[in-house]
């Protein structure tokens, strides 16, 4: 029984050395934690393996990601509810400010009054064809491109982005491949990354200086309000 006893000891605290906590050292040998806290207590606590600590961390910091979660979510919807029914001054003058943004411009250097719209956003797409669509824009004056990386699932690509826009991946325009460069680190990877989609308007010449124009109006508009 004593020698049992002995070995017992021994053997827990060599568990001790080996990093084992109380409760694993109870658990093993089947013994009392305070027995345990009384055979090996001289030995200097081992640090907190690494795993245990970030589980430690993920569990002291949760209930505080959980509360900013909600804090989030709660400040997002209230703010969907303030924007209310879209009019269609409304959309004709974010339309206005989001092509302005986004879409390409000519420079005095390079004249080219062309309306291109390049983006990765799906929302912001929909939003920018319901524009097109106010406008009065017909749908066969609309050409799609997909710009994409060559490493990433193009044919999936283009059948989201044709989805989208209600057209068949057939009607596409020839997809444009940026090649690899192995010295980049790719963030835009996985199943979600479908690159880029490119709206063109056919014979958009008047159409850009409409919207040229209606830029200045929106910044002549606030200058006179300032």
């Amino acid at each position: 029984m004593v020698q049992a006893k002995t070995d017992m000891k021994a053997r827990a605290r060599e568990l001790r050395r080996a990093g084992k906590t109380y409760d694993e050292i109870v658990a093993e040998l089947g013994v009392s934690k305070s027995s345990v806290s009384l055979w090996v207590r001289d030995l200097p606590k081992p640090p907190t393996p690494p795993e245990r600590l970030r589980r430690m961390t993920e569990a002291r910091w949760e209930p505080h990601r959980r509360e900013q979660a909600a804090k989030r979510k709660q400040t997002k919807e209230a703010a969907t509810r303030e924007i209310g029914r879209m009019t269609d001054r409304d959309l004709f003058l974010l339309g206005v400010g989001l092509y302005w943004a986004e879409g390409s411009k000519s420079k005095p250097h390079r004249l080219q009054e062309t309306v291109i719209f390049i983006n990765s956003d799906p929302d912001m797409i929909s939003v920018y064809l319901a524009w097109l669509t106010l406008l009065q824009v017909e749908p066969e004056r609309l050409r799609y491109r997909v710009m994409i990386h060559e490493s990433a699932d193009v044919a999936g690509a283009e059948r989201y982005w044709a989805d989208l826009v209600g057209v068949d991946a057939t009607g596409l325009d020839r997809t444009t491949l940026k090649k690899h460069n192995p010295k980049t680190v790719r963030k835009n990877v996985g199943e979600n990354y479908r690159g880029c989609l490119v709206v063109r308007v056919l014979g958009g010449a008047d159409l850009y200086r409409r919207i040229e124009g209606w830029w200045y109006g929106i910044v002549l508009g606030v200058k006179q309000t300032a």
